[in-house]
């Protein structure tokens, strides 16, 4: 008999991958196919729907005729509503990749650095974020409501209000200052979590370079949030180019909030029903947003490469 801790007794059997058992095989078939069919249903099976009805002319009861290229010919040169929208949908983008995201990096920075009452600011500032964009657009009314508005009080402009919702020259300025408000607690938040996770001691040893504060973050912090970047960048995309609520919610997205997003829903809902066409204006919807998400996130996987 071998002796206690000779390693010359019973041998213990080798751990390796065990297999999987039927029942492993059906729960993991179930847990990651009911959200795949439900995905492909809900998401891609309506899209490739749409990209299928947009060369169509249907009512959504007759008979569906093919039409070719005649919904994308008529959007370009014979719908007047398209190029306005088309240029609100960039404007929005724009503002908010560039005032709004900034912005809401700059209050990530100061919470960051531990100024007093930090967490009463990060709540009141996220507090938005729980808000739907239908609700921001209530709110909205409320604020700059040409008789009965909280701005016009404030300023004390009774005799001619501005009409800060019904002129389209400010109209819009005004939706997007409050779409700004939802989304730069949104995005201070996701910043928020990023400056947490960075490494204290990077920040030390840029000290001890020399460098100061400014330059600490645009060479060190800012290169560490980068996969947070690439989460805020294509965020802002999809709010962006997805907007609908707040200006349906104003003024049906008229008198100078149109929209791509409220163009398609008043061309496919309503007795006289366009689906062909309003899918051919989802389509382009479609289109400009995987154009800059997929251009966005090339760039980044690029400049990864490139470090």
């Amino acid at each position: 008999m071998a002796r206690p801790g000779t390693g010359h007794g019973r041998r213990r059997p080798r751990r390796g991958p065990r297999r999987l058992t039927g029942r492993d095989l059906a729960v993991t078939g179930v847990l990651l196919g009911i959200p795949v069919l439900l995905d492909i249903a809900v998401v891609w099976g309506p899209a490739l729907a749409s990209v299928g009805l947009s060369f169509t002319s249907w009512d959504g009861i007759g008979e569906i005729s093919w039409v070719g290229l005649r919904n994308y010919e008529n959007l370009f040169t014979n719908y007047p509503a398209f190029w306005p929208a088309a240029r609100h949908n960039l404007l929005w983008l724009a503002f908010l990749a560039l005032v709004a995201t900034p912005f809401g990096l700059l209050l990530a920075v100061l919470i960051d650095r531990g100024v007093r009452f930090s967490r009463f600011y990060q709540s009141t500032l996220y507090m938005p974020v729980v808000l739907s964009l239908a609700v921001v657009g209530f709110i909205a009314q409320l604020v700059f409501s040409r008789d009965q508005g909280a701005l016009n009080a404030v300023l004390g402009d009774t005799g001619h209000p501005t009409d800060w919702l019904g002129d389209p020259d400010l109209n819009l300025w005004m939706i997007l200052l409050a779409a700004a408000w939802r989304h730069t607690g949104y995005v201070m938040i996701l910043f928020l979590a990023g400056l947490k996770a960075v490494d204290p001691t990077l920040k030390e040893a840029a000290a001890i370079d020399g460098a100061g504060e400014v330059q600490t973050f645009f060479r060190v912090v800012l290169p560490t949030l980068r996969p947070v970047t690439v989460i805020v960048g294509v965020i802002t995309v999809i709010e962006a180019l997805r907007a609908f609520d707040i200006v349906y919610a104003v003024n049906k997205g008229r008198n100078g909030l149109e929209l791509l997003s409220v163009l398609v829903t008043d061309n496919i809902i309503g007795e006289a029903a366009r689906i062909g066409f309003g899918s051919a204006i989802a389509v382009v919807l479609l289109l400009f947003s995987l154009g800059f998400v997929v251009t966005f996130l090339v760039q980044e996987i690029r400049g990864e490469r490139n470090r």
